[in-house]
């Protein structure tokens, strides 16, 4: 453990960050678990609006610095790729 006030604030400060992070990026994956299972299912407006919901948490990720922005970018694209291709 840190001795020095400034390094034990450090510490603090990226535990909470991490925490922050853990949460975003689980948010980020469930969103996109809800556009594979409604894909899957075949239920192209389901889709539709889980697609919406996913790429507006995906864009969040990117802009709050969890994810690269050409990261969010592939994502997003991969999804809506998907979700065009359903019947």
């Amino acid at each position: 453990m840190a001795n020095i006030k400034s390094a034990k604030k450090r510490v603090k400060v990226i535990r909470a960050k991490t925490l922050r992070n853990k949460m975003i990026k689980s948010s980020v994956k469930t969103a996109i678990r809800k556009v594979y299972a409604a894909a899957q299912a075949g239920d192209k407006a389901e889709a539709q609006k889980a697609l919406s919901a996913a790429i507006s948490t995906i864009d969040k990720a990117a802009t709050k610095g969890v994810l690269h922005k050409k990261n969010a970018s592939r994502k997003a694209s991969r999804l809506t790729k998907m979700v065009n291709k359903i019947a």
